[in-house]
Order: structure tokens, then C-alpha cells, then sequence
């Protein structure tokens, strides 16, 4: 967060609160800045995208810019780290140059906030993808969620949890089939078939020759590079309310935020086969927050949040038919 004198503060704030709010971009109190979205950026991740929100014009710089990307590992469940069914593991890393202004050390606590965020919530059981398993009890997949924010001109929170969950859509987990290796069944030779003491004796209750040696698993080779994550339409997007009683307003600028006293960080699920989800809440700033006012912030975040998911989940899918159409015609031109 930047520094502002009380006179910038003033005027912000009082500007936010008038009868006809003014914000220096122009826009209203519940409108975002421009969003582009691109997934794919990444060739050698599972899953990829990158995240500009405020960019000035098409070729134009600015703007809070973030990118993420999935990787997926295999983890040993009997001897390593793994868990069977596969984890999900977060790590959110911020460029020097976006944050020049603070110190080494205020950086490393601000990377730290916002990793815990970004893993307790998309690691919470409820949002568990069912396809990160291999073989029961002995191969399962760890995906590694990586987002690295390139430059910060406000609201970073929303801009992290968008470029999330951009990845985590795009991510495909590669098909395999278990294989199983089984020992050569052994052949007699005619001295063994010989019975020189003229005893008989019969065929060993315990044979071990029967038993797999070991239990694996191959790749298919497929023109999609495999399946996309089970129940990716649960990820959760994040809205930030700016709070500044008796208004509240969306996607802060640098400025803004710094002259706002509390935000309410929301993240909203929109699973198709059930209502809205509340996955987490946080407050932050040294503002303060009646109790009675948390329910109707809560109600005109999930109407913000509902806007925003839709808006993401149309891109999403105009996204997914670039990358299978431009899959498909790699695969046929093998």
C-alpha cells in the first residue's frame, strides 16, 4: 500500500461519499476497471493464464497484471508426501519492480498473506478435485498452483483469485491406465519332471510366482492431453468490498485504497448443481465493522461476485475452444 497525505485521503474520501460519487477514472462505485484474460500462456503447465485488470487500451501498459500457472506431480502415497487422493499446494510470489516502494521484508509478509489466503481456501476439502488420484493408496497427483503478480495498480486480491482460477480451468490432468507386472510363469525342465524318489509331491500352497511384482501406471496419449479438473466450475472468485461508511465500491485504485479505512474480502462458489457457497471472508484495514452491517455487505457481494463469475465463466469457455480446436490440429498434424 502506498503512503498519501491526509489532504489526498480527504478529498478521495469525501469525493466517494458525495451524492454523485466521482472516482478519478470515471467510474461507478460498483464498476470494475477492463479485464483481459488469456489461458494457455504457459506450454510446458498443466494449466496456464495471465490476468490484467485496469490495462490501458489494447497495446497500452498499466494496470494490475498477475500470472499462474498448475503444474502436476506425481507423489509417492506409501513413502513420500503424498495424500491419497492427490493435494493442492499454493504459492503466490510478487515482482520486485511492482513493489519497489517497500522493503524486502514487508514484501516477504505480503507474499506470505496473500499464499495462506490463496491455499486455505483452494485447498479446502469441499473444493477437492476427485480425478487427482492414480492408483488407490500408492500414486496420487500433487497440483502445484504458482501466481506471480507482475505489477499492482490496486485490488490485487480479486486479480489473484481470477488468475487461480483462469489456471485452474485451463488445467488438464493427463490420463493413465494402471499397468501391472506379473512374473513368468516358470517351466519344468525334464529332470525337474522326474520323479527319481517315485514320491509325488503336490503343487505348493504358497506360490509366489502368482503374485504381481509391482503395480504402475502409463500415460494415454490423447489429441486433449487429458481431463480437464473435476468440478472446476466450484473454484471461487474473490470480491473486495472497499468500505467507507456509508458507501462501499469495487476495485480500488492505488489511491483509493490507500485512503479507504476497511475492506471486506468475499469469496463467493457458484457450484451449477446447488446455490451460492461462501467459501471465506476476511477483514483487513484498521476500520471497523458492525455486526448488522456484515450480512448486507455479505448479500451485495455475492450479487457482485455472481456478476463477475459469470463474466469469467464466459470468457472461460470462449478460451476452451481456442486451446481444443488449436489442440486438435497439433495432434492431427503428428
Amino acid at each position: 500500500m502506498i503512503s498519501i497525505s491526509k489532504s489526498e485521503k480527504s478529498y478521495i474520501q469525501e469525493s466517494l461519499r458525495s451524492t454523485l460519487a466521482f472516482r478519478e477514472d470515471g467510474r461507478g462505485l460498483s464498476d470494475f476497471r477492463s479485464v483481459f484474460l488469456e489461458t494457455g500462456i504457459a506450454p510446458l503447465a498443466n494449466g496456464s493464464a495471465r490476468v490484467n485488470l485496469g490495462k490501458a487500451g489494447q497495446e497500452g501498459g498499466g494496470g494490475t497484471e498477475a500470472i499462474a500457472a498448475v503444474k502436476l506431480e506425481v507423489e509417492d502415497v506409501q513413502s513420500g508426501d503424498g495424500v491419497d487422493g492427490g493435494r493442492v499446494a499454493c504459492n503466490v510470489s510478487c515482482s520486485p519492480a511492482a513493489y519497489s516502494h517497500i522493503s524486502s521484508n514487508a514484501l516477504d509478509n505480503l507474499q506470505h498473506d496473500y499464499t495462506t489466503l490463496l491455499h486455505q481456501v483452494l485447498s479446502h476439502p469441499t473444493l477437492h478435485p476427485k480425478n487427482l488420484g492414480i492408483l488407490p493408496h500408492k500414486k496420487a497427483w500433487l497440483l502445484s498452483l504458482d501466481v506471480t503478480i507482475l505489477s499492482d495498480a490496486g485490488n490485487a486480491f480479486d486479480v489473484i483469485f481470477m488468475a487461480a482460477r483462469a489456471a485452474l480451468w485451463d488445467t488438464k490432468v493427463p490420463r493413465t491406465r494402471s499397468i501391472q507386472y506379473a512374473g513368468r510363469k516358470s517351466v519344468q525342465t525334464p529332470e525337474e519332471a522326474m520323479d527319481v524318489d517315485g514320491n509325488s509331491a503336490g503343487p505348493s500352497n504358497f506360490n509366489t510366482r502368482d503374485l504381481p511384482t509391482a503395480t504402475d501406471f502409463e500415460l494415454a496419449d490423447t489429441w486433449d492431453e487429458g481431463e480437464p479438473l473435476e468440478g472446476r466450475e466450484r473454484w471461487p472468485v474473490c470480491i473486495t468490498l472497499n468500505i467507507d461508511s456509508p458507501v462501499h465500491y469495487l476495485d480500488a485504485t492505488l489511491l483509493e485504497e490507500a485512503a479507504t479505512p476497511l475492506r471486506l474480502l468475499l469469496l463467493f462458489s457458484f457450484p451449477s448443481s446447488s446455490s451460492s457457497i461462501l467459501q471465506s471472508m476476511k477483514l483487513l484495514g484498521p476500520g471497523e465493522l458492525k455486526l448488522s452491517e456484515v450480512t448486507g455487505h455479505i448479500t451485495d457481494g455475492e450479487k457482485y461476485a455472481r456478476t463477475l463469475f459469470n463474466a469469467l465463466e464466459s470468457k472461460l469457455r470462449d478460451e476452451d475452444l481456442r486451446r481444443n480446436q488449436k489442440a486438435r490440429t497439433k495432434f492431427a498434424g503428428r
